[in-house]
């Protein structure tokens, strides 16, 4: 963006108005438009103008089963404009281009101290909303950033960067975390389930540490992606069996570690099927509390380890803005759907039924004026 451009935004950034729309969660299912009121700011907060929100399972998880009380507006993967400074914020300026993460945790309590930040009170407590209960907001035209965030979780996006690739900042700090607790080591063989965004994502990080990475997707839309990343082990689950394809290639023993990037609880067996004895199984998407059959012998007798991660580490923030913003991975070609933020509800019903063709799905309030 040039500086005519980043001027212009800037100018229009000034003019705060007193409505806004946003796609307001109004029970099970039920996302609508509605005209609210654009959230006030107070001494330390930020108000930023949405450009992008990338769409997250999370979100659709929460909307499906009407786990969290309404009216809400959701959305945490947000990019966007300054729009408006609360007193006393020095670190930011009306216009600057910025990334929001809406959970920072206290980094002393018992859980902060065991690195199980996710778990952390204050971590729970969203520091982001577009009005109503606190929830992300990033499906709407503006949302607040409270004091704690503009201080530990507000990040400027460089020049050169989009906001597309921006957005991606929170999903690739989980992604980092999962890839961190699944302990990889270079030279060994780990078999991605799932190639939807999350799962490229977690098999390039995989990589990233030296691993071989075979990857496995039902659609073959979904693994040409993976092919044009440079992955070259592919296996086509609809037409392959994954788990004898992957102990053909391990001399009988299976991978040292599956990730599991779908959210399918009958994939569990199958994932510890394919994991050597001795190995590790990172569920990343299983988000949803329920009830599995685990054998359990597996877990004892042929010593197969589960492990889960969930949300985002503030020990990988700094490392996760830098492989973003410096484009280590380049995160717009995932994006499939970019939808208006008035199409809320057609975005939001995409990516809770993904086809064949549909990856990362975006909603851009900033579409009209970006």
């Amino acid at each position: 963006m040039g500086i005519a451009g980043q001027l212009e935004i800037e100018q229009r950034s000034q003019s705060i108005p007193a409505t806004m729309l946003a796609a307001v969660y109004r029970g099970v299912n039920d996302v609508r438009m509605e005209t609210v009121p654009v959230p006030e700011i107070a001494a330390r907060e930020l108000l930023v103008r949405v450009h992008t929100c990338g769409v997250c399972g999370t979100d659709l998880k929460k909307i499906a089963t009407g786990s969290h009380s309404a009216p809400r507006i959701f959305g945490h993967e947000t990019s966007g404009v300054v729009a408006a400074l609360g007193a006393g914020v020095t670190k930011f300026a009306r216009g600057d281009r910025v990334v929001v993460f809406h959970h920072i945790p206290c980094r002393t309590c018992y859980y902060c101290r065991h690195k199980t930040f996710a778990q952390c009170t204050s971590y729970k407590k969203v520091g982001c909303t577009a009005g109503f209960e606190p929830s992300g907001g990033g499906f709407a035209e503006y949302v607040r950033v409270m004091d704690w965030i503009v201080e530990q979780g507000t990040v400027k996006i460089p020049h050169g960067v989009s906001f597309e690739q921006a957005c991606f900042v929170e999903p690739v700090n989980t992604c980092m975390k999962g890839i961190e607790a699944l302990g990889l080591q270079p030279g060994e063989t780990v078999l991605a389930i799932g190639q939807g965004p999350i799962g490229i994502i977690l098999s390039v990080l995989a990589r990233r540490v030296g691993v071989t990475v075979i990857t496995s997707d039902l659609y073959p839309e979904r693994l040409r992606i993976s092919e044009s990343l440079g992955f070259e082990n592919l296996i086509d689950a609809s037409q392959q069996d994954a788990v004898r394809s992957v102990r053909e290639q391990t001399e009988g023993r299976g991978a040292d570690a599956v990730i599991l990037a779908v959210g399918s609880n009958g994939l569990i067996r199958p994932a510890m099927d394919a994991v050597r004895p001795g190995g590790r199984v990172l569920l990343f998407a299983q988000t949803q509390r329920g009830e599995v059959v685990v054998d359990p012998a597996a877990i004892c007798v042929d010593e197969k380890t589960l492990v889960g991660s969930y949300s985002a580490s503030v020990d990988l923030q700094e490392e996760s803005v830098q492989f973003v913003m410096n484009k280590e991975m380049d995160l717009e070609q995932l994006i499939s759907h970019r939808f208006p933020l008035q199409e809320s509800a057609k975005a939001l019903e995409l990516a809770a039924h993904p086809q064949p063709a549909s990856m990362k799905i975006v909603i851009q309030p900033g579409m009209a004026w970006a």
